[in-house]
């Protein structure tokens, strides 16, 4: 696997905040975080890669949201803040070496964060920043593949993987107040703790889930439904209303079939 991931600008206080209130974010540990959200990658087998830094725009660091990533394509995305389109160009260059490239085209708006990929479902949200014409876009791309898209409704909350995230083989981790869990058919779901609503952003590499240190009550949960978690502190993060998913663009390797032009 390759991790892209992006520095931490020193403007990461100006960031886009749509559920969470403004407060003091300290840069200089959410730079000593990002170094460690790194090192956890790399030791869990993954190549961590550096997008190039873009000091001006206060979300860089949260690269999810630029793209989709799939075995066969990867789907460069029209992010519903017009503030990070300036994002995306940099990713093109980055992702269009290991993979063939689409992309999502105005006037439609589609960030990564509101896609989350279940084997061969596809379940999006429409949200504050992914309208019907992205997801429409996203059908199309992704049905040349084999994919189904569904869409599902989250509620105050900016993203759909901040209402839920996908553990293999067969767990949903989510808030219920934020998303409607039958959505997903028979998964076996774990439910964030209550005082913890924000603590079902999770990120699994191999057998291994990071959890942020925020949340230990959350991660206890997982822990007795067998899952394997650890703990990543990415605190100041969460004051821009990221998570760990947010942080990284996650590719798959494989050998091509062919040589990509």
């Amino acid at each position: 696997m390759i991790g892209f991931l992006r520095a931490v600008s020193p403007h990461l206080e100006k960031c886009e905040l749509t559920h969470v209130a403004r407060g003091k974010i300290d840069v200089r540990l959410a730079r000593k975080q990002h170094d460690g959200y790194g090192d956890a990658l790399r030791e869990l087998g993954v190549q961590v890669e550096r997008v190039p830094p873009l000091p001006e725009q206060a979300d860089g660091v949260f690269i999810e949201d630029t793209a989709v990533l799939l075995p066969e394509v990867s789907i460069v995305a029209r992010p519903g803040a017009g503030s990070r389109r300036a994002e995306i160009d940099s990713v093109i260059r980055a992702l269009r070496r290991h993979r063939p490239l689409q992309s999502i085209a105005e006037t439609g708006t589609l960030d990564g964060g509101d896609v989350l990929r279940i084997e061969g479902t596809i379940y999006v949200a429409e949200s504050p920043r992914t309208n019907a014409n992205g997801i429409a876009q996203l059908r199309e791309i992704t049905a040349a593949f084999g994919y189904e898209v569904r869409t599902v409704t989250t509620r105050n909350c900016l993203h759909l993987k901040t209402a839920c995230t996908f553990i293999p083989p067969h767990f949903l981790v989510a808030n219920p107040a934020w998303i409607d869990v039958a959505a997903f058919g028979n998964l076996a779901i774990v439910s964030v703790d209550e005082t913890e609503p924000m603590g079902a952003n999770t990120l699994t590499l191999g057998r291994a889930t990071l959890v942020s240190g925020t949340f230990p009550k959350t991660e206890k949960r997982l822990r007795e439904a067998g899952i394997s978690t650890r703990r990543v502190d990415i605190s100041e993060f969460e004051k821009a209303e990221g998570g760990l998913t947010c942080l990284s663009l996650i590719l798959e390797t494989r050998a091509p079939s062919a040589p990509l032009s």
